[in-house]
């Protein structure tokens, strides 16, 4: 018997199709080895050897697959061709302490039968590169995670931790939130003009005066811009130049881990980590016609631009069938990989069937795995049309010292528009030739006002962490989830990225005393030397030696330096109990009051915004005279805070345990029923809107909403990202 281990049991679902009754199929369920919880677990005087162990959730499936194994002639490792991938393997070597079995590696980038067949006729040896990079930053992560987390804990407050990655991302958060808040406004004057020629109207815009270039700012005022709109009623437009020429636009480049992640984030709303479990489950198999297991799209992880000449054979093939021969290309289209360090993986995210288009399997897939696999579908399809052939047409218009201008264009031949469904036209421009004079229909003056950068979107965050340097496909999507788990960043109204308080505090402390942890040149340059190691031009204990040792030197030095009451404000206040100062301190549920003579005095309060939102609450809650008295025992509900946010509790606890929801109205009511929406929040602390009748009324809606009803469908409207309002109704396209 040959044992074949993957990592998911919807992997080995899907693999078990392709092979016959010699091959047991099974899955590790993830990692079978890792670093202790409950102690930093890396041997400091031993060159930086990690302690691993099989945690207690492993144990069970280790257990199986060590008796499966002892009953194998071959064992093939079969996990992910990555880092982490690689690492999985090779784990499971030392858990299931294989040594007699002949063991082979296998990788593949897709899960087809032809990929599987192909990987198991040439097996590998295990790639200690890719291992050695994976415990490199596991140790890298560790080391900051354990030595740098309690430096917090002591200074601003219990729970706080700090990571390698992670703190990089809060710290674009914050930089870009600081520079919103010192924005200063200012005013400037766009000025166009409608002109007319044979009762034919197009529009232009103010260019030059005399051979000055006019730059964003240079009408600054309403004087100006009415000095330029008198000077252009008094001349005579006249044609000076036109350029026509015809130029062939390309269609991008099929995904790579990051621009999946950016497109998912701007077209279908979904957080990066949101992406990658639907891509996880599409490239893992989904059960299509009797209910066998495919997967629909090559590994989701992966920096490459190159397509298989199998995979641009078959899309060839495809767009012949849909659009016709004159849509598709003699030769295919090969894009250059841009990406810092692109080396992990072989091809882009495609469609491992360009046959299957999406309305062809859409009956197997849910509503989301349908869009994502859609939009996966289309781009490497449209990598693979025909260019846009588009005229091209730029016209200078001379008004007297003044130089107006225009430019539009006409798609000719759509090409890979046919498929992406961009617009065919763009300001059609009537036939004119130069030195045709052209009547001034009117001047257009808009006052308008510089925009403050805008706040990182995850899309726009993933961006500049790749443009950076800063992590790897692999880690993008966690380090986006772990800085919002943690509380350092969290979504505003328009899903775009903002630093809470603690957020901006332990930034403050790790730019100011950890500069080159949270440096984004030498974070790029880890992620260069975990690059070396992969490729065996680097010794990892060197690498970590050499971070490690001015790392601990700076902590124990900051450790001393730092003090507690940088981070906590006196309020020139005295405790009522004691009389020593009273302090603005962080707690685990946020800021409070309390005593700087703690823990001789334990004296504390709530501030003066908890409390104003504690009277809120207990208002909305129907309390009288200020309070809530509890119908068990009689004695006054008090607010607290919990995990999932705020809830009424009995005073007289422990004696009395009798708890109450609080319900935050919106003051909208549920289309349903007609009784109140209330924000709520779920297991995972994400917030939603859902009717306050629960469970006998199951209105439920993850965007907040207005209050207006869709005109189209009568459906409520729901605030979306980028200040768009559109119908909470899935079948409907209203939008504003």
């Amino acid at each position: 018997m040959k044992l074949l281990i993957v990592e998911s049991p919807t992997k080995a679902k899907t693999i078990s199709r392709f092979l016959n009754k010699t091959y047991k199929i099974e899955s590790s369920f993830g990692h079978v080895m890792d670093l202790p919880k409950n102690k930093l677990g890396v041997d400091l005087k031993n060159n930086f050897q990690p302690e691993y162990i099989v945690p207690e959730k492993a144990k069970k499936q280790v257990l199986k697959l060590k008796k499966l194994a002892s009953k194998s002639d071959t064992i093939i490792l079969a996990t992910d061709e990555d880092r982490e991938g690689e690492a999985i393997s090779w784990h499971l070597i030392k858990a299931l302490k294989l040594k007699k079995q002949k063991i082979e590696r296998i990788a593949f980038h897709e899960i087809t039968k032809t990929a599987i067949q192909k990987a198991l006729k040439s097996p590998r040896k295990l790639d200690m590169g890719l291992v050695n990079a994976q415990q490199a930053r596991r140790v890298l992560d560790r080391l900051v995670g354990y030595k740098l987390s309690p430096l917090l804990w002591a200074k601003i407050r219990r729970g706080l931790s700090a990571g390698r990655v992670q703190s990089v991302a809060v710290r674009l958060i914050a930089e870009r939130e600081k520079e919103i808040n010192k924005f200063k406004e200012q005013e400037y004057w766009e000025i166009g003009a409608k002109l007319e020629k044979d009762s034919q109207v197009f529009e232009v815009n103010l260019w030059k005066k005399d051979d000055k270039i006019y730059k964003k700012l240079d009408v600054s005022n309403k004087k100006q811009a009415q000095e330029i709109e008198t000077d252009l009623k008094k001349s005579q437009p006249v044609i000076k130049k036109i350029n026509k020429k015809e130029i062939s636009k390309n269609p991008p480049p099929p995904f790579i881990t990051s621009t999946l992640q950016q497109t998912a984030s701007n077209v279908l709303g979904f957080s990066t980590k949101q992406t990658m479990m639907i891509a996880q489950k599409l490239y893992e198999g989904v059960a299509l016609e009797g209910k066998k297991s495919t997967g629909l799209i090559t590994y989701m992880r992966t920096d490459s631009l190159n397509l298989s000449s199998l995979a641009t054979s078959e899309a060839k093939k495809t767009i012949d069938k849909l659009y016709g021969s004159e849509y598709s290309l003699e030769k295919p289209r090969f894009y250059k990989t841009k990406s810092k360090g692109a080396q992990e993986a072989h091809e882009a995210i495609r469609p491992t069937f360009p046959s299957k288009d999406p309305k062809s399997i859409k009956q197997y897939l849910d509503p989301k795995q349908y869009r994502l696999y859609s939009l996966i579908w289309r781009r490497m399809i449209a990598s693979q049309m025909a260019a846009a052939k588009i005229a091209s047409t730029v016209m200078e218009i001379e008004a007297d010292n003044y130089t107006l201008k225009t430019n539009g264009s006409i798609v000719k031949f759509d090409g890979y528009m046919k498929l992406t469904g961009q617009k065919n036209e763009d300001n059609i421009l009537p036939e004119l030739k130069e030195k045709d004079t052209l009547q001034l229909n009117k001047v257009l003056t808009e006052q308008k006002f510089t925009q403050p950068p805008s706040r990182y979107t995850e899309a726009s965050l993933v961006k500049v962490l790749e443009k950076n340097g800063i992590g790897r496909p692999s880690t993008y999507a966690p380090t986006i989830s772990t800085i919002q788990t943690r509380g350092y960043v969290e979504k505003d109204e328009n899903k775009k990225l903002l630093p809470t308080e603690i957020g901006l505090l332990v930034n403050k402390l790790l730019v100011k005393h950890f500069s080159r942890i949270v440096d984004y040149q030498f974070t790029a340059d880890v992620e260069n030397d975990l690059d070396e190691i992969a490729e065996n031009n680097k010794k990892w204990p060197k690498v970590i030696e050499e971070f490690y040792k001015p790392f601990i030197n700076n902590l124990k030095m900051k450790t001393k330096e730092i003090k507690k009451e940088d981070f906590q404000k006196d309020l020139g206040r005295k405790c009522p109990n004691c009389g020593n100062n009273l302090i603005e301190k962080f707690g685990k549920f946020g800021k409070f009051i309390a005593c700087s003579n703690y823990p001789e005095c334990k004296y504390t309060e709530k501030t003066a915004e908890d409390k104003a939102v504690e009277e809120n609450i207990v208002k909305q809650a129907g309390g009288k005279n200020g309070k809530i008295i509890c119908e068990k025992c009689g004695s006054e509900m008090n607010v607290k805070n919990g995990p999932y946010g705020p809830f009424l509790g009995c005073s007289n606890y422990p004696k009395c345990k009798n708890i109450k929801k609080v319900e935050n109205k919106i003051g909208v009511k549920c289309p349903k029923c007609g009784q109140d929406i209330i924000e709520k929040k779920s297991k995972k602390g994400k917030l939603f809107y859902g009717c306050s009748g629960y469970p006998k009324c199951d209105f439920v809606s993850w965007n907040k909403p207005t209050g207006e009803k869709c005109p189209k469908c009568k459906n409520l409207l729901v605030y979306k990202g980028k200040n768009k309002i559109s119908c909470s109704n899935k079948e409907c396209d209203f939008e504003k």
